[in-house]
């Protein structure tokens, strides 16, 4: 069960998640999708590997104690360091101050490796200085490549990403380390959750916004309705099935906990766009009308497509359940040409996604045969 301690880590860290959405909204009225979505993609990574190591980490070391307190508490003030950094990250390209916030959550990390170095034996004992010593290195890598120069190159951004990425891998062979897959299951549910939050309130920032200075309801309400039908069926599908039960091995969950990158940045881009298009549809932006409902209709498709990717599918039943979300993922970004009220007919198509799910799940559900119950025998 997640500690209070974990809820107040997320809640935290969705400020930095809030501030390279709000940039990425700005990137992108400003005509500048591409430099946009490529800084937004880079900081939602580190945000991203540094909360899923610290969920990691608390769920195979259940500790409580002081010094692991005051540790979360330094990795906290990273995540907000990294939040002050992202204007000047996405508006200059100097993402100096995003690194030292990133170095601190990093290098906080590093002392918990090293406090269960020395309370463990044998096997465990070199993962978690395997652990420590990874991710010491990534940081002298990120560090000679940004404090010079002040953004990277793409090609040295995905290969220190890589590196990153591989530190688990590489730590996990000497001896794997325990963790708890409802634990898990319910951190990575939780940060959905927030994420998922966090689109309504930007959304609903905007809309206010919009009307305080604009008075445009008619322009509003197709939006405001369909990003909600967006949002709320984008809850009921990803808690439809628990997922526990599926994350069997540590292969299967690292795939699974690496693919929510994607799940998260999607969720989290949905309010960004949300708010794109009620500046679009207010005139606050030059941008064309179908760029702003891609803004909403492209991270509404991923999500839908990678939610059934990681763990939908494994409770679907027959080809016709299996279709359900890939087909609605389609139909979702075909939405983009559908016109002005292109947000709302999105939502609406989300909405018979679910509602198709779960007709296919009640009929499944009753026309499987119920075995007949013995009589006791004496």
């Amino acid at each position: 069960m997640s500690t209070p301690l974990e809820l107040f880590f997320d809640l935290c860290f969705v400020v930095a998640v809030a501030q390279a959405g709000g940039r990425l909204v700005h990137a992108v009225g400003s005509g500048h999708p591409g430099h946009g979505v490529t800084g937004y993609l880079m900081v939602f990574f580190s945000i991203w590997w540094a909360w899923m190591n610290f969920s990691w980490f608390a769920s195979a070391y259940d500790t409580d104690d002081v010094p692991y307190r005051v540790t979360t508490l330094v990795q906290i003030v990273g995540s907000l360091i990294l939040a002050a950094g992202v204007p000047r990250a996405f508006d200059d390209g100097d993402f100096r101050v995003t690194l030292l916030g990133y170095v601190v959550m990093r290098l906080a990390l590093v002392t918990q490796w090293l406090r269960a170095a020395r309370s463990e034996s044998d096997g465990a004992r070199v993962t978690a200085l395997v652990y420590a010593v990874g991710v010491v290195i990534c940081q002298v890598g990120w560090a000679a490549l940004l404090l010079p120069y002040g953004a990277p190159p793409a090609w040295a951004f995905v290969l220190l990403a890589a590196a990153e990425l591989s530190v688990p891998a590489v730590a996990e062979r000497s001896a794997p380390t325990t963790w708890h897959p409802h634990h898990i299951a319910e951190r990575y549910g939780l940060f959905t959750l927030i994420v998922l939050g966090e689109s309504v309130s930007a959304a609903t920032v905007a809309v206010q916004s919009a009307l305080d200075e604009h008075k445009a309801l008619g322009e509003l309400v197709p939006i405001a309705v369909g990003g909600l039908l967006i949002v709320f069926s984008a809850w009921w599908i990803y808690f439809a099935v628990p997922i526990h039960g599926h994350l069997a091995s540590s292969r299967v969950a690292f795939l699974w906990g690496y693919g929510h990158y994607a799940v998260f940045s999607s969720a989290a881009a949905i309010g960004a766009g949300l708010e794109i298009a009620v500046e679009q549809a207010v005139g606050a932006t030059g941008i064309s009308g179908r760029v702003a409902t891609a803004a909403v209709v492209i991270p509404a498709a991923i999500f839908l497509f990678t939610v059934w990717g990681l763990h939908a599918r494994h409770h679907k039943r027959g080809v016709t359940q299996q279709l359900v979300l890939p087909v609605a993922a389609i139909a979702v970004l075909a939405c983009v040409f559908t016109g002005s009220h292109a947000v709302l007919w999105a939502g609406l198509v989300c909405a018979a996604a679910v509602a198709l799910e779960v007709t296919l799940q009640v009929r499944g559900a009753a026309q499987t045969p119920v075995a007949p119950s013995r009589a006791p025998t004496a």
